[in-house]
């Protein structure tokens, strides 16, 4: 039996689309490269605070990045250490005393977590720790989490701040 044109035609076509899927390696190569540069610029060396949007930071103009180390959040209801809430604001804040063991304890926990390196003459490394605190902060509030802080052995303490914009 003759085939008519139409599927003579259709034969031809289905010949040719039988060999099978192919892969354009250019377009691939294309996503990877996209990829690889993404994840570059992306582990940069700066190190990022947590970002917590209860807090409201300070403005400065300082050109210290942050470093990677312990971070204390204060916000006007909590104290956090490392995303842990160790202490309520308001009990801290009716305390007559001036450490905070709450937070004493969490932190020497941290430090007990760590390596202890020493320098060169002997003597052990100064732990540091970063007090992100909201600008609303009573300055009793923040003397006593610094005074916590090194009497828990963290001598370096520095605050967060929002660099300020514009002419310094």
């Amino acid at each position: 039996m003759n085939k008519s044109r139409r599927a003579k035609r259709m034969s031809r076509h289905h010949a040719r689309t039988k060999r099978g899927a192919s892969l354009n390696m250019v377009s691939l190569m294309d996503i990877f490269t996209i990829l690889v540069f993404f994840l570059l610029v992306s582990s940069s060396s700066v190190k990022d605070l947590p970002n917590a949007k209860q807090i409201q930071l300070p403005e400065s103009i300082s050109d210290q990045l942050p470093k990677e180390n312990v971070v204390i959040m204060v916000s006007e209801t909590d104290i956090v250490v490392q995303g842990r809430k160790v202490a309520s604001v308001k009990d801290v804040n009716k305390s007559s005393v001036l450490e905070i063991k709450p937070l004493r304890k969490e932190l020497e926990r941290l430090a007990n977590r760590s390596v202890v390196t020493t320098l060169p003459d002997g003597k052990p490394v100064p732990r540091e720790v970063t007090i992100m605190g909201d600008k609303k902060i009573p300055f009793e509030l923040l003397k006593k989490i610094m005074l916590t802080c090194t009497k828990a052995n963290y001598g370096n303490i520095s605050l967060a701040v929002l660099r300020k914009s514009g002419e310094g």
